[in-house]
């Protein structure tokens, strides 16, 4: 698992709405013969994507643009980190059906996002 460590594993996607997932969905499998593991009504993540990904339609959670994700152990360390590097914290750590995930801004103005299974 190391390995992955500071490395981005995966990508979300807004998903605007359910309707639209599962159109999403459709247009991949035909395209591209993608599968997806869904997680309730508002997210379903890639499972034959190669690099991991997910689009989301949850209305408070959902990203505006494409939001690259970093792998973490230790949430907290690599918040503290982000912070001392000169990132913007734009959501604080918060729970997710894979862990625990926080939101930043980096000099440029661009969103990403750190997560840990635990």
């Amino acid at each position: 698992m190391s390995a992955r460590i500071g490395q981005i594993d995966f990508i979300e996607f807004p998903g605007a709405d359910a309707a639209t997932l599962q159109r999403v969905k459709a247009f991949y499998c035909k395209a591209f013969d993608w599968e997806f593991q869904d997680w309730g009504g508002t997210y379903v993540d890639t499972a034959s994507s190669g690099l991991g990904a997910g689009f989301n339609a949850d209305a408070a959670q959902a990203p505006r643009q494409p939001l690259p994700v970093i792998f973490a152990v230790d949430l907290e360390k690599a918040l503290a980190a982000v912070q001392a590097a000169g990132g913007t914290i734009s959501k604080a750590i918060f729970p997710f059906p894979g862990g625990r995930r926080f939101h930043f801004h980096d000099p440029a103005g661009n969103e990403l996002a750190v997560w840990s299974p635990e």
